[in-house]
């Protein structure tokens, strides 16, 4: 029997996507059910919905303000239980959106109405409306940070030299991390108000840092996102600029921090020169980047825990730390495979082994390393590439998009150690090592090395997610590139 397709669209219905995404894994689990996704009719997403094979003819008629719920299943009554489903939690979310409210604001202009004194907006709609959304903002005087993707990046040049113009910050698009006085937005962390000021156009890289400084003494005083094209040729690094003119200022902060994938020449050149203007040290990290030419009141550094103690005066983290003596002897061949929620935390892994003089694959790579095809290479994977979260949530949202590649790394017998990841806080799983001890089902056979990024503030609190690792038998280290060394020296051992 095939499958059966069913689609409908409900007109002018928006809900957040990461919303949307964990309402969507409700229906998978459902029997009978073999794909589903809830989306806003975007053109994208409903490319991404073509592609996982779960929309028909009704679907490809929805426009970008309407949401279509899409569904395939072994057979209709199966469609239609799932169907009648997707109805219901968007009429249980409708009703407690509602749920002591008597008025929502439905426009940048009317929320401006009602709080005339607010000078910050948060844009997370389907990215064909978010420049538009953005560009009313900056006109009422506000700061922006653009949680939305898929914008193209000539809008996002555009909208940022408007910015410039009108003495206001864009972040993003596809800011995902940021803390502004003390608030930490998006996918951030609880860490505690001080002196260290970061600027990320990675929101993973930022997460570690942050959490680093913050579970070692030290404090945030700003952590600004500023989106993964900002240093491009394209967009010139408006919001970098402007946002180290910001902290510059800011009595606040103390110390600098930058954390980037490598940047284009001609805009990193433009970005040392304003940090050699400035009198406050700073901490550079271009994770994957070549040496370059730093003015005096800058350090250089190769990784994001490097970065931390950096800003923390030269602390070391993790004092104690020899990854020889808690080496647990690999079991099977000699790779390592690294599953990573986080794509800056893959990249600094990269860095670490190539460091170590290993050969390293990645769907990611960084300078100096090849692609998963790569022949006798370490392989790192960023599990929230776009090839892994098309219509999916994201790793760090929903585990279990790890569930497939982690199954394949256990049955591999070229694989030895398996290298992962954790990143906590607001908007992420609520006990992804819980999920992933249940996914490893008991004993892995081969060690597992692990790293959590977080805070003892955050909801899923750092020190009860490692002691849930710890007595499942994985090892912890104390950051991301301790947990990369470790994984090297564990293969190491049993040579």
């Amino acid at each position: 029997m095939s499958a059966v397709i069913v689609n409908e669209v409900l007109r002018g219905f928006y809900l957040d996507s990461v919303a949307l995404l964990r309402m969507s894994q409700s229906l998978v689990a459902l029997d009978g059910v073999d794909e589903a996704a809830m989306m806003m009719g975007s053109p994208s997403n409903r490319q991404i919905m073509a592609d996982a094979g779960i929309l028909d003819a009704t679907g490809e008629a929805a426009e970008a303000g309407d949401l279509v719920i899409g569904i395939r299943a072994d057979n209709q009554d199966a469609a239609d239980l799932a169907l009648k489903e997707a109805r219901a939690i968007l009429e249980q979310s409708s009703a407690a959106k509602g749920d002591g409210e008597v008025w929502r604001p439905r426009s940048v202009r009317s929320a401006v109405k009602a709080m005339p004194d607010a000078n910050f907006a948060l844009i997370s709609v389907p990215g064909d409306f978010a420049i538009s959304e953005a560009r009313k903002a900056l006109r009422r005087g506000l700061h922006v940070m653009i949680f939305s993707d898929n914008v193209p990046v000539a809008d996002e040049a555009a909208l940022k030299q408007e910015a410039l113009d009108h003495g206001r910050l864009v972040m993003g698009p596809d800011c995902g991390t940021a803390i502004i006085n003390g608030k930490p937005l998006a996918f951030a962390n609880a860490v505690a108000r001080g002196s260290v000021g970061v600027i990320g156009a990675s929101g993973t890289g930022i997460q570690e840092v942050t959490s680093l400084i913050g579970e070692n003494g030290g404090g945030i005083s700003h952590a600004i996102g500023v989106g993964g094209r900002d240093l491009s040729d394209a967009v010139g690094g408006f919001t970098t600029m402007m946002a180290f003119d910001l902290l510059d200022r800011d009595p606040a902060t103390e110390h600098i921090v930058l954390i980037s994938k490598p940047p284009s020449a001609a805009v990193a050149a433009k970005v040392v020169d304003r940090i050699g203007a400035s009198s406050k040290p700073c901490t550079v990290c271009f994770v994957g980047g070549s040496e370059m030419s730093l003015p005096a009141n800058a350090t250089a550094v190769t990784t994001l825990k490097a970065a931390a103690e950096n800003a923390l005066g030269g602390s070391a983290i993790g004092a104690g730390f020899d990854p020889a003596a808690m080496a647990v002897p690999a079991s099977g061949g000699p790779m390592i495979r690294g599953l990573f929620s986080g794509g800056t935390l893959c990249a600094e892994a990269q860095v670490v082994l190539q460091a170590a003089g290993e050969a390293v694959g990645s769907n990611a790579p960084v300078p100096g390393s090849g692609g998963l095809d790569s022949k006798g290479a370490h392989q790192l994977i960023d599990l929230g590439a776009d090839e892994y979260t098309q219509g999916r949530p994201h790793p760090m949202i929903e585990p279990s998009v790890r569930d497939d590649a982690l199954t394949a790394a256990l049955g591999d017998d070229s694989i030895g150690v398996i290298l992962l990841d954790l990143v906590l806080g607001f908007g992420a799983h609520d006990d992804p090592a819980g999920y992933l001890i249940r996914s490893l089902g008991g004993s892995a056979g081969k060690p597992v090395i692990a790293s959590v990024t977080g805070t003892e503030q955050d909801p899923q609190r750092r020190s009860a997610q490692i002691a849930k690792l710890e007595d499942a038998g994985i090892t912890v280290a104390p950051s991301n590139a301790d947990a990369a060394a470790l994984s090297l020296a564990c293969l190491r051992s049993t040579t």
